[in-house]
């Protein structure tokens, strides 16, 4: 059985949630989906999002 753990906001003390949020890099945007505080807005990137999707697109935008 697979155990899912919640990620807490720590100034705020609540769980994190799913959020479609928009990045800017170099004039150009994407979105993804992350998770983010309810109450203040602070982001979670996770290891997977900043090593994969986020060096592709930084990668691509810097080569042209």
């Amino acid at each position: 059985m697979e155990e899912k753990h919640e990620l807490i906001c720590n100034p705020c003390n609540v769980t994190l949630t799913t959020k479609t949020v928009t990045f800017s890099y170099l004039g150009h945007s994407f979105r993804s989906d992350v998770l983010r505080c309810p109450e203040c807005g602070q982001v979670f990137l996770s290891e997977d999002l900043v090593k994969g999707r986020m060096a592709e697109v930084e990668m691509e935008l810097e080569d042209k």
